[in-house]
């Protein structure tokens, strides 16, 4: 094995393998570190793992008044939607169990004919659909009779709240 000198057609090294610079030398005489531009700007970093400094703490400012929603309000409309619901799916259910129970317990009264022949469970089964519409008709009456007014009136003070600055 020979050592061959670098031919000079080779190309230069690359920047990124180049030596690293010796680092600045405080005495030096043209070597100015850089001063941040007010007091709330962090000085510049001098190492790339160096932490950035933490942002300085925000004045606190407190709201002139309390806002004028209470967490009250969400618990009331939170229990009017809860009797909503149990309303409509207790009269829907409760229909089709009454069905159920008539079907297992009593085929006496399913099978006796009702108006001109036709079965009483075949009718009960058929009235199933007009007590699902009831269901969502008592839904939505509930629903504009109790919930929306709640959720409407702790909307507008939220709007009210937010445009007079102040934090929940």
């Amino acid at each position: 094995m020979s050592y061959d000198p670098q031919h000079p057609s080779y190309d230069p090294p690359h920047p990124f393998n180049a030596p690293p610079r010796p680092p600045y030398d405080p005495a030096h005489p043209f070597y100015d570190p850089p001063q941040p531009s007010s007091a709330y700007d962090p000085p510049p970093l001098t190492y790339p793992w160096q932490p950035a400094a933490p942002p300085p703490p925000r004045p606190e400012r407190r709201p002139l008044r309390d806002p004028v929603g209470h967490h009250s309000d969400l618990r009331v409309l939170r229990s009017a939607y809860r009797w909503q619901r149990r309303t409509a799916t207790l009269t829907a259910l409760g229909y089709f169990t009454l069905f159920l129970v008539l079907s297992a317990s009593a085929p006496g009264v399913m099978t006796r004919t009702a108006a001109d022949g036709i079965p009483a469970g075949l009718l009960l089964a058929l009235v199933q659909l007009p007590v699902t519409w009831l269901a969502i008709a008592l839904y939505e009456h509930t629903a504009r009779r109790h919930v929306d007014p709640l959720a409407d009136r702790i909307r507008k003070e939220a709007e009210l709240d937010a445009r007079r600055g102040a934090i929940r």
